[in-house]
């Protein structure tokens, strides 16, 4: 393949990958009345509710970081590898009958549902700033949260969670064209992951050994405690970082590996 051409080939898949995350984020909230404006208040009111149920139902000992920002920042941090991995499972049997048409590549649509997730993590982080900003705020009572430099880290670690949601996005969205299953049991396995994520506690407050042993084996806390760690102003280790792009490199290689491999029966089963 010419120079020339395998430019133009990139261009028409990043063209293509914008063109299906423009419509990917339009279709979100089609027809609603406000319409994108639910991106960032969608998290807001998921964080009162949740700030609320679990500051004066469950209590929140031992978390240093103020209370609705920890929450807030656990759950869209997860939410970011949820979304994409979940909206990915059925990118390639929703797209069919363009997959059968032309000759895109199988990873693109898996790609775009990631960077659809993203883009709706970016307005989730305007939520965050404005929790962050309110309850530094003496006027309200505060300041409860105090904007650091280190803040600023938590772009780096983006860049890790998307390279493990990639992966798991490439293996579900393959599966699923052999095992319709798929779906549900994986929405099953979310709640759960979800909930051993230590999104509305801390590690100091499992009470199961066993739990707290998966931790250690969960890249979702990883990204989770390294957000959190960047809005604190604690600087995040050499190992944590380490960690959180190794589970990122290996789960895109085996969910990339695992589509490539059957990107031929795909196309049969399709």
């Amino acid at each position: 393949m010419s120079t020339i051409t395998r430019s133009q080939t990139i261009r028409q898949r990043f063209y293509t990958i914008g063109l299906l995350v423009r419509r990917n984020v339009k279709n979100q909230y089609y027809g609603s009345f406000i319409g994108v404006v639910w991106t960032v208040l969608n998290p807001l009111l998921n964080m009162i509710v949740m700030a609320f149920v679990f500051t004066s139902i469950f209590g929140r000992e031992g978390i240093d970081l103020d209370y609705p920002v920890y929450v807030l920042s656990g759950s869209i941090t997860f939410t970011l590898m949820r979304a994409g991995t979940a909206g990915s499972v059925n990118s390639l049997v929703g797209r069919a009958d363009m997959l059968l048409k032309t000759r895109t590549q199988l990873e693109i649509f898996p790609t775009a549902t990631v960077i659809s997730s993203l883009v709706t993590y970016g307005f989730s982080l305007i939520a965050l700033l404005l929790v962050a900003g309110w309850r530094a705020l003496p006027i309200f009572g505060g300041p409860y949260f105090t904007f650091t430099w280190n803040m600023l880290l938590i772009i780096a670690i983006i860049p890790a969670i998307l390279l493990f949601t990639l992966g798991i996005s490439y293996f579900l969205s393959a599966l699923y064209v052999f095992f319709r299953d798929v779906k549900n049991l994986y929405d099953v396995f979310l709640t759960l992951w979800f909930y051993l994520t230590p999104i509305f506690y801390t590690i100091k407050q499992l009470k199961s050994a066993t739990v707290e042993k998966f931790e250690s084996f969960n890249p979702m806390y990883y990204y989770v405690n390294g957000t959190r760690e960047c809005l604190e102003g604690i600087m995040v280790s050499g190992k944590e970082w380490l960690l959180m792009y190794l589970f990122g490199f290996i789960s895109l290689l085996i969910g990339w590996t695992f589509l490539r491999l059957l990107r031929n029966k795909i196309s049969v089963h399709l």
